[in-house]
């Protein structure tokens, strides 16, 4: 899974595609290229390094079955899934950018200090595996500050409300609220709480631990994503209510095994 940051410079707009969103796709990232030579001339080196970005994030990706990104109007999906991103693999992507790109993505907030999972966000589904997108022109919440303690970046949380919020019926402090709800209801096992070494486990072993650290969860509402043989993400999904339930038509890992970056100063940017 990828998260896609868009970083300006000197009025040289960077993309970089990072493990960490599963809302970013082969298209997405090919309509990136085209855009470059139909917007703007290019450098020779510009288009190769284009490409060779283009390459190198569709070498690391699968489909996910059914994924389609849809117009509909707001409340119109079948349920939640939500996103609990691993940030020391995150912020251990974040080393090969320089602060001033760091601090202009947003991102010194959440990798300059430890954290474990953090919320990326909560996203409607549907059961076909298609999911509504921006739904709509809606003012943003007015103080997404005080949602730092469970996604450390005001930029994300801002991104969010636009992406996924607004195909809610809820308000922008509604729709926190009950991102927060879904967020506080997981138990995070206490081998995630405290790492302080990298670990290797099979996708099966860390599931495991969430359902036992959740024993009212039901089999198959946790799903766990990974890149580059990474853990990323665990996802949680939830009905309407924030009932947990059962995920339907999302990607999961299929590595025999995946690293664990630990909370030390290996996946944080210093």
């Amino acid at each position: 899974m990828l998260r896609c940051l868009i970083i300006s410079n000197n009025n040289i707009t960077k993309h970089r595609f990072i493990t960490g969103d599963s809302k970013i796709y082969r298209t997405d990232i090919l309509a990136y290229v085209y855009s470059q030579f139909t917007e703007k001339p290019m450098r020779p080196s510009y288009i190769l390094s284009a490409f060779v970005i283009a390459a190198s994030v569709l070498g690391h990706m699968t489909p996910r079955a059914s994924a389609q990104e849809i117009k509909s109007a707001p409340g119109q999906f079948d349920y939640y899934v939500l996103n609990l991103s691993w940030a020391p693999a995150f912020c251990d992507n974040m080393k090969t950018l320089s602060p001033a790109e760091r601090n202009s993505a947003g991102k010194d907030t959440e990798c300059s200090a430890p954290h474990a999972f953090v919320l990326h966000g909560l996203w409607p589904q549907n059961f076909n595996g298609s999911y509504p997108s921006s739904c709509a022109q809606r003012p943003g919440p007015r103080n997404p500050e005080r949602n730092l303690d469970m996604t450390p970046n005001i930029a994300l949380l801002k991104h969010e409300w636009n992406k996924h919020g607004t195909c809610t019926t809820l308000s922008p402090e509604g729709f926190f609220a009950t991102a927060r709800q879904a967020y506080t209801s997981v138990t995070i096992p206490e081998f995630f709480q405290s790492l302080d070494h990298e670990a290797q486990m099979s996708p099966a072993q860390i599931l495991t631990l969430f359902y036992k650290a959740n024993p009212t969860f039901p089999q198959g509402s946790f799903n766990l994503s990974c890149g580059n043989n990474q853990l990323t993400a665990i996802e949680a999904c939830f009905d309407k209510d924030i009932h947990a339930i059962a995920c339907q038509s999302l990607r999961a890992c299929h590595a025999n095994s995946v690293k664990i970056i630990p909370q030390n100063d290996r996946g944080i940017v210093q």
